[in-house]
């Protein structure tokens, strides 16, 4: 001050220091929580990936352990799939040959039995691959027009056995996706109709729903129950209805839903108890609707159709399928030769064949082997057919590819016997 003096003001600030003090205490204190946080974090993000690893490791074995199932399987149908075929083989042979009498009977029994066991075989097989995403969608552009014609061609008899109506509407829709699994799909839901429809009529057809095709199979059947309608895709699931009506192991719709979702195909159902079932299948239109022309190669052949005198060349490397074809191919009047290796076929000095029946898994090679072999020497108009109890894909399109005819082993003769005919016209000019 001007006299001298001086003027002083105080504040209180010990609150601020005590605040700072806080604040520093708990930064202190939040960055220890970080660093403790982030070392949890640290060693949770370690645990998780730990955990991911074992998992992916556990899906990997898992999926290998899958595919490992699934190539047992193949193998070991394939082996119970020879014998099986022999054994068809010698009782269609002796059910030519004994007729109408006691002994004729016992064998029609006995075919009855072996053709329950490959069906049984077959579904088990199919639903493995199908779970081991062994069967992949091979899509192409097809009208659903033939296909629903050739499913028409396998269920009339069957449906006649049981005085039903099967009726297939034709169509004019082209769809695109694996016409081998859709055609499978469908007969799976033709057959289960017929199964458990009493009479009445079993109708096949398809809607147009804008972009989108639905399928529907239609029977005047026992019905499903309204709070069964979910269980009925289940493998091994019968209803107490349809046990009563009709023998089974419940693997068909099963089937249906795993080859529906390989195809990314909707499955609808409705179904009115004791009045009839409907079956849907939704897939898209194809854009294109105009697709080459289909051949239905699957035209039955006429039943009275002559054998006799066709040049047959059989080629197994089972001595028992082979001996039941010769049985079965002489009592239709064939000359047959067997071989069970390209290197029989070059001592056996064999004439042209006018069609060549081969299995595909041979010792060291297969029969699409020696059929081109063959047909290098013979000309590659050379009929043949590829019998086998392989049914992958992969053999299909190969054979395919050599426009060879497959026929899946257990054989069914009849169905030979049909391709057999067709052949026939064609031997002399071969000649």
């Amino acid at each position: 001050m001007p006299d001298g003096g001086i003027v002083a003001t105080y504040a209180d600030i010990s609150g601020r220091v005590e605040q700072d003090l806080a604040l520093k205490r708990a930064n202190e204190s939040l960055e220890q929580r970080v660093k403790t946080r982030t070392i949890e974090l640290t060693r949770v993000n370690e645990e998780l990936t730990r955990v991911n690893e074992e998992l992916a490791q556990a899906q990997m074995l898992a999926e290998e352990a899958n595919l490992g199932k699934t190539r047992f399987l193949a193998a070991a149908g394939h082996d119970i799939l020879q014998p099986l075929n022999a054994a068809r083989l010698y009782c269609s042979s002796l059910i030519e040959k004994a007729g109408k009498g006691p002994a004729g009977k016992a064998a029609v029994n006995i075919e009855s039995s072996l053709e329950s066991v490959e069906t049984i075989l077959g579904a088990v097989l199919d639903i493995s691959r199908l779970d081991a995403g062994a069967m992949k969608p091979d899509d192409t552009a097809f009208n659903l027009d033939g296909l629903l014609r050739q499913i028409g061609n396998d269920f009339r008899p069957l449906a006649a056995e049981k005085k039903l109506a099967l009726t297939i509407m034709p169509s004019s829709l082209t769809v695109t996706t694996d016409r081998n699994l859709l055609r499978r799909l469908i007969q799976n839901l033709v057959s289960n109709a017929i199964k458990y429809t009493r009479h009445g009529r079993v109708l096949v057809g398809v809607r147009r729903r804008g972009d989108l095709a639905e399928i529907q199979v239609i029977d005047t059947g026992i019905g499903i129950a309204g709070d069964k309608l979910n269980t009925v895709f289940r493998e091994f699931t019968r209803l107490d209805e349809g046990a009563r009506e009709a023998e089974g192991l419940g693997l068909g719709l099963s089937i249906v839903d795993r080859i529906a979702r390989v195809l990314r195909l909707e499955i609808r159902i409705f179904s009115n108890p004791g009045k009839g079932t409907r079956f849907s299948v939704i897939l898209p239109v194809a854009a294109v609707q105009e697709p080459r022309r289909e051949i239905d190669a699957r035209v039955p052949a006429r039943a009275t159709a002559s054998l006799a005198g066709l040049h047959v060349l059989c080629i197994d490397n089972d001595a028992r399928i082979l001996e039941g074809m010769r049985l079965l191919l002489e009592g239709w009047g064939c000359n047959v030769d067997t071989v069970s290796s390209s290197k029989d076929l070059e001592t056996a000095k064999i004439h042209r064949p006018d069609i060549v029946l081969a299995d595909y898994h041979l010792d060291g090679e297969t029969g699409l082997d020696i059929i081109v072999r063959l047909r290098a020497i013979h000309g590659d108009t050379l009929p043949a057919v590829l019998v086998t109890a392989d049914r992958s894909n992969e053999v299909r399109t190969a054979a395919g590819g050599l426009e060879i005819a497959v026929i899946n082993k257990p054989l069914k003769p009849a169905v030979l016997r049909s391709m057999m005919a067709r052949v026939r016209p064609l031997a002399p000019a071969a000649e």
